[in-house]
């Protein structure tokens, strides 16, 4: 076989340039997967929150603050029955202290303890804290609460009712009664205890006997 002088050449090219290549091509293959860190991204959905401020807070009266503590009111017959079934009720709620010293002890504090939301002569009497100190003098325990008070007693009528009894008025406001036409209660704000007649405009009251 003749071999010319360009053929020779040529082969000694190829012979340097495949070498090459494949070194080239596995320089530049692709490497065996490495270990990465991976990150974990988290959408939390925002939060709101709410701070009590002073202009949030709502100004609170006296039956505001009387329905605050009551439970539902104690069913009343919407006509009450006449005097055979009330001296019925009176034989079976007798009263189990003296009606006369509770008032007594009650007027001790008419025109000395201003209103507000105590229940205690050092510092002030809500209509309902004036009815639980009382009544606490003589050894009786009431809640505070116009509502929850009158459901610890009995309904009774308006001719049964003697001194010592309470006078309600459903979710507003209680007193007690002086037996004589006149209730002992801590009225309102900027007043102090009273004995007065009850409010012509508040309606008729319910009695209740304890």
């Amino acid at each position: 076989m003749t071999v010319t002088r360009k053929t020779a050449a040529g082969c000694a090219i190829a012979a340097l340039i495949v070498p090459v290549a494949a070194t080239a091509a596995y320089a530049f293959s692709p490497g065996a997967p490495t270990s990465s860190v991976h990150t974990v991204s988290l959408v939390v959905a925002p939060q709101t929150y709410t701070v009590a401020s002073s202009a949030q807070e709502v100004s609170t009266t006296r039956a505001a603050f009387d329905v605050l503590y009551t439970p539902p009111a104690p069913v009343v017959a919407a006509d009450p029955a006449p005097a055979a079934s009330a001296a019925t009720s009176a034989a079976a709620a007798p009263q189990n202290y003296s009606g006369d010293a509770v008032v007594a002890y009650a007027q001790t504090f008419v025109g000395v303890v201003p209103y507000g939301w105590g229940a205690d002569p050092s510092d002030s009497f809500g209509c309902d804290g004036l009815v639980q100190y009382v009544f606490g003098h003589f050894g009786i325990s009431l809640p505070r609460g116009a509502d929850n008070q009158a459901a610890l007693g009995t309904v009774i009528s308006a001719d049964e009712a003697r001194a010592g009894d309470l006078v309600w008025w459903p979710g507003r406001h209680i007193g007690i009664w002086d037996g004589a036409g006149g209730i002992i209660d801590s009225p309102d704000w900027g007043r102090y205890v009273e004995h007065h007649a009850p409010w012509a405009s508040s309606g008729p009251p319910i009695f209740i006997r304890l």
